[in-house]
């Protein structure tokens, strides 16, 4: 079986595949020469990835699933959340962490989780998994690996930050691992492999 994932990061699908075992092929949208700008104007990262999903679907017909994550923390009310990718800056992650850094300078809850949301449209019907890392944020970057705000995130049970982490360590605890863990057991389950 074969089932589309709608990004063009080869890091993400790779970390799917290796989940999803050789039952089911992951392809990229550029595996599947679909090359159109995809809207990501949702106001939660469940409707950015249903969006993302969605829009794939409705032009291609094929089964497929999209993810969205958001870095949530508690002191500010939950932001960056759902625009973590362009809080300071689009897509520049040095900007967006130290804007982080710099609102939480006087805050003492330094509570923060990362959250993925994957939509997975198969036959038509949508499906909603959540993978959810919980931690706390840093006074200072640390660690030189993974992107985003790794470097400001220790997730509970461990001293070291995400960025201090290897890939694989991260990986086993991930919010994204996490997610995709419940889309294949559920695939597991729904397509008796």
């Amino acid at each position: 079986m074969e089932l589309v994932f709608v990004t063009n990061n080869p890091h993400k699908v790779e970390e799917v595949q290796n989940v999803l075992g050789d039952k089911i092929k992951i392809l990229t949208l550029k595996d599947v020469n679909f090359f159109e700008d995809i809207p990501e104007t949702g106001q939660t990262i469940e409707e950015n990835a249903l969006q993302k999903a969605r829009y794939f679907y409705q032009k291609t017909h094929r089964d497929c699933f999209a993810d969205d994550t958001g870095f949530e923390v508690e002191a500010l009310n939950g932001l960056p959340g759902v625009h973590s990718a362009r809080f300071a800056s689009d897509h520049d992650f040095e900007k967006n962490m130290f804007k982080v850094l710099e609102l939480m300078q006087d805050k003492t809850n330094r509570k923060a989780r990362f959250r993925t949301v994957i939509a997975l449209i198969l036959n038509g019907k949508e499906y909603l998994f959540e993978g959810i890392v919980n931690g706390y944020v840093t006074q200072q970057p640390l660690g030189s690996n993974g992107f985003g705000y790794d470097p400001i995130f220790v997730p509970d049970g461990y001293s070291q930050t995400f960025a201090q982490m290897s890939l694989e360590q991260k990986n086993k605890i991930s919010h994204r691992a996490r997610a995709v863990e419940k889309l294949a057991e559920f695939l597991k389950k729904n397509l008796a492999f």
